[in-house]
């Protein structure tokens, strides 16, 4: 069993050597986008300069060398991709227009409550409700003259009260009723008052 367990060992660490001389081969940057390379040295000691080109003349600039190639690399991605959502998000306002922005809201909201009526208010009294053309009672015109008599300007119905009032005719003794001799009438006994 020992045996067994001792080839897996030996066989993983000949993988691991194997993956590491293949990266050996690929190059450093190929493995590590982060780290910046520097170009590799000459080997001679000195440094010469490139050959000029016999088909530029000799007056003519020399053209610099081709721009490196970028390799940003992870954090390089993350700072491009914060600035993304930083654009994304609306401007901060300073301290001095988030006070004027409530200073507004606050005159906005007092003119609002100033423009209220004065509090309702609940009145008591007797009011008979008209006859509307439909022949249903207007309670709302007779909560609006109760409220009207104690100083407000209109009213809504809370409760009400109903009595049949009838012809004196019905007191008359042998004589018959007849369907129109006596009618209900409806009265506004609370209103809402504003």
């Amino acid at each position: 069993m020992l045996d067994r367990s001792g080839n897996l060992f030996t066989s993983f660490r000949m993988q691991v050597a194997a993956a590491g001389a293949a990266m050996l081969m690929l190059g450093v940057e190929a493995a590590w986008p982060q780290a910046a390379s520097a170009p590799a040295a000459p080997p001679s000691s000195a440094v010469q300069p490139p050959a000029p080109d016999p088909a530029t003349p000799q007056g003519a600039p020399v053209p610099s060398s081709p721009p490196a190639r970028e390799n940003p690399g992870l954090i390089h991605e993350m700072g491009k991709l914060l600035e993304k959502s930083l654009s994304i998000l609306p401007p901060m306002k300073s301290p001095g227009e988030t006070i004027d922005d409530l200073n507004a809201r606050a005159r906005d909201a007092g003119e609002t409550l100033s423009h209220m009526a004065r509090p309702a208010s609940m009145v008591t009294g007797h009011a008979i409700c008209p006859v509307s053309a439909n022949g249903a009672p207007d309670c709302k015109r007779a909560s609006d003259t109760l409220c009207q008599a104690k100083g407000f300007r209109e009213g809504r119905r809370l409760s009400g009260d109903s009595a049949a009032t009838c012809s004196a005719k019905i007191l008359i003794p042998g004589r018959t009723r007849k369907p129109d001799d006596c009618r209900t009438d409806h009265y506004v006994t609370l209103a809402l008052c504003q």
